[in-house]
């Protein structure tokens, strides 16, 4: 038996409740952004059941996107949690009903300590709403789940309302991909706009690097202790002059000359392509893939000195998911 009409009637449900949820949005829902704008404090986020659930997403929507915020179960606050609810907050509430006794108990120490509260919930003569400053009505008038019972339709109006509310606030903050970035430092996007040459080189000890009077044999050691596949060639001052790569070596003997009568300055690259330690991970990887042939290396030099202070290796970005 194919269940596709089934799920067809769900997402109809829910499209039409946040249709009417839409026609619903009103001034109110603009003096909720303005109240926590100028909230001095914190966004404390709270609801039961399937209504924290989404109260825990929508506090870590706004954490993630610059506004302050905190998610506290009200049955946890009734035993001492609520403490951390300070003059200056701001509450938002969720619950469809409005009659969530742990969401109502709070309610009197809540206003003790004048901090105002906004409400999510599908009823509007509810006794959360009469208690609350502010309220963002979400017509539900049917739940997608066949028995009427599971929250479905009204949570999904509540997150939409929590989203836009976040998203709102998001741009009156002009929150930018930069301000994102530092709170990601561990997604693709923070270590794109995050990440710097000087974080992801190799450096000290383990930059393959060698004086250009050095002998051939001592280039190849430097070449295969560091496993780089590729060596900076440096003057007395550590200022780059060369490059010499495996492809470099190879080119040799592929010609049968005796490569041990060589010198470095003879089969190095004179002017190889670099990049400065404070130029962008991402700049890098762009720049060392854009040819038909990538470059698997790139020789790190400070941009004053030209000293040679590191070396990126392509498979070192690709590794860290740039």
């Amino acid at each position: 038996m194919s269940s596709i009409n089934e799920i067809d009637r769900v997402i109809r449900l829910e499209i039409e409740t946040l249709v009417k949820l839409r026609e619903a949005v009103n001034g109110i829902y603009d003096q909720a952004i303005e109240l926590i704008m100028e909230c001095q404090g914190k966004v404390v986020v709270t609801g039961v059941g399937k209504s924290g659930i989404v109260a825990q997403k929508i506090s870590a929507t706004m954490v993630s996107t610059g506004t302050p915020a905190v998610f506290v179960h009200p049955g946890d606050g009734l035993h001492g949690d609520v403490g951390i609810i300070r003059e200056g907050d701001v509450v938002l509430a969720l619950s469809k009903s409005g009659e969530t006794q742990e969401l109502l108990g709070l309610l009197p120490y809540i206003k003790s300590i004048r901090v105002p509260v906004v409400s999510i919930t599908a009823d509007e003569n509810s006794s959360l709403a009469a208690g609350s400053d502010l309220v963002l009505f979400t017509p539900v008038d049917e739940e997608a789940c066949p028995l009427g019972l599971a929250p479905t339709s009204s949570t999904t109006a509540a997150l939409v309302v929590g989203d836009a509310l976040a998203m709102a606030l998001m741009k009156l903050r002009n929150f930018t991909p930069e301000h994102f970035a530092v709170f990601h430092p561990g997604g693709k996007l923070g270590k794109q706009l995050l990440l710097t040459v000087g974080d992801v080189m190799r450096f000290g000890e383990d930059n393959p690097s060698i004086k250009i009077g050095s002998s051939m044999s001592e280039m190849l050691f430097e070449i295969s202790s560091k496993r780089c596949g590729a060596v900076s060639i440096v003057d007395d001052s550590e200022s780059l002059l060369g490059l010499v790569t495996d492809f470099d070596i190879r080119k040799v003997l592929e010609l049968h000359q005796d490569f041990f009568s060589l010198e470095i300055k003879e089969i190095m690259n004179s002017e190889p392509s670099h990049v400065y330690p404070e130029t962008k991970a991402v700049d890098a990887l762009r720049f060392m893939e854009r040819r038909d042939k990538p470059f698997l290396v790139l020789p790190v030099v400070e941009p004053e000195t030209s000293k040679a202070v590191g070396m990126v290796h392509l498979h070192d970005l690709v590794v860290l998911g740039i």
